[in-house]
């Protein structure tokens, strides 16, 4: 529950950086593309305004989405906004999941809870979850954040976090992630002998999350593409 709670902090910080790069955004930046295919960076933006709305549903018992198409319908309708809907909607939406997560005692943060594709966790889980995709989505923005600027505190969590993700994921082969300073953590196929990927937590998470083709990382044989988070 602790680290929960300290979770929502770090969420409300990355959520003030990613609300001042938005600001910086006008109308036609907004419907520039963005890092992600086929998404304007308006997409970006209504995504993660619907995303806080949806872990907010989580915390109240109700499903994530009404469906994937009803996602996707929301993004896209929310994409063509002016900027100052954007950032109204960014900050109110955020504010919401913040205020419900935060009313939560200890009972609440053990409830387990379903979010999209099945996926189960713990409540205290959620509010990880949510700083992942704010702080990855900044970057998405290509308005200047690069994966170097993610904070070292979340860095650590996020190589934990990705390689969870991936451990069994039939797409990856087995990998041996190694972090300059000897920390290592194995990932993809359960068997074979692992290929070992070396390099900073910025360079891991970079490649792991799919927003660097594996830039500042050694290894002895080619890198393979990680699974779509």
């Amino acid at each position: 529950m602790i680290r929960a709670v300290a979770d929502l902090a770090a969420v409300e910080d990355a959520t003030d950086r990613l609300l001042r790069t938005a600001a910086g955004l006008d109308e036609a930046a907004l419907a520039a593309p963005s890092r992600l295919p086929g998404w304007t960076r308006g997409h970006v933006l209504a995504h993660l305004a619907r995303n806080a709305d949806a872990l907010n549903d989580v915390l109240h018992g109700r499903p994530m989405y009404p469906s994937d198409q009803a996602r996707d319908d929301a993004i896209a309708h929310g994409a063509g906004r002016p900027p100052a809907e954007h950032l109204a909607d960014l900050r109110d939406s955020s504010a919401r999941f913040l205020a419900t997560a935060r009313a939560l005692d200890e009972a609440g943060w053990e409830r387990p809870v379903t979010l999209r594709n099945g996926v189960t966790d713990r409540a205290a889980g959620l509010p990880f979850r949510r700083w992942v995709e704010v702080e990855l989505h900044r970057i998405d923005l290509d308005a200047g954040p690069t994966v170097a600027d993610l904070p070292g505190a979340f860095l650590d969590r996020a190589v934990d976090y990705l390689a969870a993700r991936y451990t069994g994921h039939p797409d990856l082969p087995a990998v041996e992630l190694r972090a300059e300073d000897g920390r290592s953590w194995r990932t993809g196929a359960t068997g074979g002998e692992p290929r070992r990927v070396v390099g900073t937590p910025a360079a891991l998470v970079g490649w792991l999350s799919g927003r660097t083709p594996g830039s500042g990382l050694t290894s002895a044989e080619p890198l393979p593409t990680p699974p779509a988070l």
